[in-house]
């Protein structure tokens, strides 16, 4: 058990266990300190720790459930596609209630706007009629607007007061009323009235206005209340009802009054639920002359009731068919639509999406068996779109792969078999110097590839006799090197057969002499008989007298080495053509006495012929002004200073063919 709870510490995060250490804190200062500041703080830290946690594992959990495909593209049509609709429902929610709220309590203010500019008119001329014929005109009028206004009374003030009724209780307005109409508050009760004063004549008229009244305004359109009277103190129940603030006074609507009808509309459909606007009213003060306050006239009606409010005309197009029932079906009808409309994309939108997640899961199996080094395995093709092609593109791609496997296994063999080649040439090449009083040789050969076609050899003959040889096998790789190695066994099987036929003459008579024009003439011979046609190669061959320092040599082809004597380059003749191209080639042989300090080059085309970016190759002139410059150095520093010549006239570490030295200094 430990272990387990030790194994999940370890798991959690820096923050998470910070979270634990809090908790664990809280909850000891909860019980060892309850009510104190130490409490406090530890839930300050509680809660900041406790979001940063839900934050990471909302932020984790995301991840983790948006990995598949289909659950992202899931998340991606649920903000492009549910989250717009649901906001522009919200949208034409809210809007269509601040519209029908709009449209209703101005229908509603306007209305009685209108009801108090009826009594305006009458009243400015009662100021104007005549004292004798007051009595008259009030009786004429006041029947018609005490039946429009229910409670109207009438008070004139001209020399006398006229009243209507003639038991009116109605009385002259505070001193300061000029001219005034509206809704008046006096003791606590909501009036309609106009009032006019014009040299010394008052008229007033007045009607008491309570929710019944407000809401004949607009028949049919649902309950008004005009709230004068604010809120007493709020108790817990009065605190969870629909309040609000005007003026710094708070109203609430009470649908239910002694005497109040109820006179909202049945709904039309489930949806028609009542909707509550508010609209604020400019009261005057009975008593403070002049003042006006905002009071809250509540209107509370349905949608339904709104558009029978505003396409109200009686007059229908065919039986039935008003502007308030066209305005329905018109929306009912885009209403249907954008729902068939929002189906059907929902069901191509499903399809859609379990084509693309179907590829992409198929594509993601091939990929793990191709992981798996299944290359072999093969993914269903569906469709002829761009999901389908890709499909055939990673079945093509497998294909590939598997054929590029088989070649690689085959370059892999092909490289193991080079590399027993270049082991097998390496064999080939002279492991120990000859030893020569008068001479020190030196050799160097490095492939372009990991075999090469050129050649170099030197070996012991006779007494006191040294056979040298270099060549170029025309071509590179695997060819020229087997190439490479029929010329050096049939070279040294020659110089092995002279040999012992100088042994067997014996040692009294004369030795046989070794002419390397005849033995060069030879190995044409046997290479032209004994290889391809395209095959041949250049070769130079010498043999250098240890006891007289004369080197007599060969050149078939090859280019010419360079003899360096006291600073000043001399190029050997060339006295044959190459090799194994001819059967009626001839060759002559030609001598040069070696002098103390004289240094013999002997080199492949591998040096002289490299190009650099330009196409300009190395040369020979290039090649002597290396060797005049370092004549006098060690042979392995004369031939690394030429291959470090080499690669910087290439601008390559890479070497462009088959490069081999052979140097031979005179002691």
């Amino acid at each position: 058990m430990w272990r387990r709870l030790k194994s999940f510490f370890g798991r959690l995060g820096r923050i998470e266990k910070v979270f634990l250490i809090v908790l664990a804190l809280y909850l000891i200062a909860t019980y060892a300190f309850p009510g104190g500041s130490l409490e406090a703080l530890l839930a300050f830290l509680l809660l900041l720790t406790a979001l940063i946690v839900s934050v990471r594992l909302l932020r984790g959990g995301m991840k983790q459930a948006i990995w598949r495909l289909r659950n992202r593209l899931l998340v991606a049509y649920l903000f492009i596609a549910v989250v717009p609709i649901v906001l522009i429902l919200m949208l034409v929610g809210v809007g269509a209630w601040i519209l029908s709220g709009q449209i209703s309590t101005y229908v509603v203010t306007t209305a009685l706007e209108r009801k108090t500019n009826q009594l305006v008119g009458p009243v400015e001329g009662l100021i104007e009629t005549p004292p004798k014929n007051l009595s008259d005109r009030i009786r004429w009028i006041g029947p018609y607007f005490r039946e429009l206004n229910p409670g109207l009374e009438i008070l004139v003030r001209n020399g006398g007061e006229w009243r209507f009724p003639d038991d009116a209780s109605i009385k002259p307005p505070p001193e300061g009323w000029g001219e005034a109409s509206g809704v008046v508050l006096k003791d606590g009760v909501p009036y309609l009235w106009a009032h006019a004063v014009r040299g010394g004549v008052e008229a007033t008229m007045m009607a008491p206005i309570d929710d019944n009244t407000l809401a004949e305004l607009v028949p049919g359109l649902g309950d008004v209340m005009l709230a004068v009277n604010p809120l007493a103190p709020r108790t817990p129940e009065q605190m969870q009802q629909v309040r609000v603030s005007i003026g710094g006074r708070q109203y609430r609507p009470e649908w239910s009054r002694p005497g109040q009808r109820q006179r909202l509309p049945p709904p039309a459909n489930r949806l028609d639920t009542p909707k509550t606007y508010l609209a604020p009213v400019p009261v005057a003060l009975w008593e403070q002359p002049g003042k006006t306050e905002n009071r809250a006239l509540f209107l509370r009606t349905r949608y339904s009731a709104v558009l029978r409010t505003v396409f109200g005309q009686k007059v229908e197009w065919g039986a039935g068919v008003t502007m308030a029932w066209f305005a329905t079906a018109l929306f009912l009808v885009f209403a249907v639509t954008f729902l068939i409309v929002e189906l059907i994309s929902l069901v191509i939108g499903v399809k859609l999406t379990r084509t693309i997640t179907g590829a992409v899961h198929d594509l993601y199996n091939g990929t793990q068996k191709v992981m798996q080094g299944d290359f072999a395995h093969r993914i269903q093709v569906r469709g002829n779109d761009q999901l389908a092609q890709l499909s055939v593109s990673f079945n093509l791609m497998t294909e590939n792969l598997e054929r590029l496997v088989e070649v690689a296994k085959e370059k892999e063999r092909l490289q193991s078999e080079l590399e027993i080649a270049r082991e097998v040439q390496n064999q080939l090449f002279p492991k120990t110097v000859p030893e020569v009083r008068t001479l020190r040789l030196m050799a160097f050969c490095q492939p372009a590839r990991l075999v090469s076609g050129d050649y170099y050899d030197y070996m012991a003959v006779q007494e006191a006799k040294v056979a040298v040889a270099i060549g170029d096998v025309a071509g590179k790789g695997i060819s020229a090197a087997l190439l490479m190695a029929t010329v050096q066994s049939t070279m040294r099987t020659q110089l092995r057969a002279g040999r012992e036929m100088a042994a067997a003459a014996g040692a009294g008579s004369s030795q046989v002499p070794l002419s390397t024009a005849a033995l060069v003439s030879r190995l044409n011979q046997q290479l032209y008989a004994y290889t391809p046609p395209e095959k041949f190669a250049t070769f130079y061959f010498g043999l250098y007298d240890d006891a007289s320092g004369l080197l007599t040599y060969t050149n078939a082809g090859h280019p010419p080495p360079v003899l360096v004597r006291k600073g000043a380059p001399i190029r050997l003749e060339v006295n044959g053509m190459i090799v194994g191209a001819f059967p009626f080639a001839r060759y002559d042989e030609s001598s040069i006495q070696l002098e103390s300090g004289d240094l013999l080059v002997c080199f492949t085309d591998g040096v002289t012929e490299p190009e650099n970016e330009y196409g300009e190759m190395f040369g020979e002139d290039r090649l002597l002004d290396v060797l005049v410059k370092h004549a006098n150095s060690d042979t392995e520093e004369i031939v690394a200073s030429v291959l470090e010549s080499v690669r910087q006239w290439t601008g390559s570490p890479e070497l462009q063919d088959d490069l081999t030295l052979l140097l031979a200094r005179r002691l």
